[in-house]
């Protein structure tokens, strides 16, 4: 394999990784948080279903990812690579202050800083919807930007349906409410794997396919095992720093409001891996929290503070990759 494409799969391993490091522990969070499980239980959880979730539902979100630069096959090696390069060092950054951020944008941002300079407007595949399917950049954006808001309306919704199931419960319920969030937890690292392991492996199919390794933008099976062991290892490695601010510093939730925000989150990020929607997990997630203290009518416990920060590092996150794409491109070009 050529080293140039050797060094940008690996790219997409590494951000396949950072991305298990950054998004993953958002799965585990409330888990941890509510103490309904320990947090080696907890990561053990999340590594099989996120291993499990891209072996097992299709590759609509990789089509997705795939089909969004369209650079020349002889630039498509430092391009992708770019791009990769800056999504990593993004999620690397916004991980070391504990921010949640979105791999989605991130990745996005970078794939379209590097096109862009490289062949400009048309280098980059804009897009749409193409039914419930999105298509290109801007289906990319309006699935990313959708999702948070359906995350936060779905918590609100379940959390009153638990209390009012829960006005007449004994202790005996909190039995099944914690049985309910491992079963959720299980489901939203499973969705998570799903989502966000095949845009790793969309990125991989484009650069298989600019170099003439394979025909389509159909990965081969190695891809998608790679991706995902990459992913696992990343969850695997923890993101506690992740973990305290979704579970307790945007809004301290208790054990049923956990199961609340898990059965929002897994249910919106499985429903877009089936449509190949890529979602962020870090956004639906932090959403759904929200969505929960506001459907407790407890909006002064919520720390809007954090909320703020976390929409301003949402809001450059697009940017600020472009901007890291860019400059790794031209220091990529001047090496080579």
């Amino acid at each position: 394999m050529d080293p140039g494409l050797t060094f940008a799969v690996l790219l997409a391993l590494a951000f396949a990784a950072t991305n298990g490091l950054h998004d993953a522990s958002n799965a585990i969070a409330t888990l941890v948080a509510t103490r309904a499980a320990r947090p080696l239980q907890a990561i053990i959880l999340a590594a099989i279903f996120n291993l499990l979730g891209p072996l097992l539902v299709g590759a609509a979100v990789a089509d997705t990812i795939g089909g969004i630069v369209t650079v020349a096959p002889s630039a498509a090696v430092e391009v992708i690579g770019s791009g990769l390069a800056g999504a990593v060092a993004w999620n690397l950054i916004t991980w070391r202050f504990g921010l949640p951020s979105s791999s989605g944008h991130a990745l996005v941002g970078g794939l379209v800083g590097a096109a862009l300079v490289e062949g400009g407007l048309g280098a980059v595949e804009w897009g749409g919807l193409d039914g419930w399917h999105p298509v290109g950049v801007l289906g990319t954006l309006i699935a990313l930007a959708i999702s948070p808001p359906l995350g936060a309306l779905g918590a609100l919704v379940v959390i009153r349906a638990i209390r009012r199931l829960a006005r007449r419960a004994t202790r005996r319920w909190r039995g099944p409410v914690r049985g309910g969030e491992w079963v959720m937890s299980a489901a939203l690292a499973f969705g998570h794997g799903a989502n966000d392991a095949q845009k790793s492996v969309g990125v991989v199919a484009a650069l298989l396919l600019a170099e003439g390794r394979i025909d389509t933008l159909a990965a081969p099976e190695w891809a998608t095992v790679a991706c995902a062991a990459a992913l696992t290892v990343g969850t695997a490695l923890g993101g506690w720093r992740i973990i305290r601010t979704v579970g307790r510093r945007i809004y301290r939730i208790q054990p049923a409001e956990g199961l609340a925000s898990q059965t929002s989150s897994a249910s919106v990020i499985l429903g877009a891996s089936l449509l190949g929607a890529p979602t962020s997990t870090t956004q639906v997630v932090a959403s759904s929290v929200v969505g929960i203290g506001v459907g407790r009518r407890r909006l002064h416990h919520v720390h809007w503070l954090i909320v703020r920060r976390m929409g301003l590092a949402w809001l450059i996150t697009i940017p600020a990759t472009g901007a890291l794409a860019i400059a790794i491109l031209m220091l990529w070009r001047g090496l080579g």
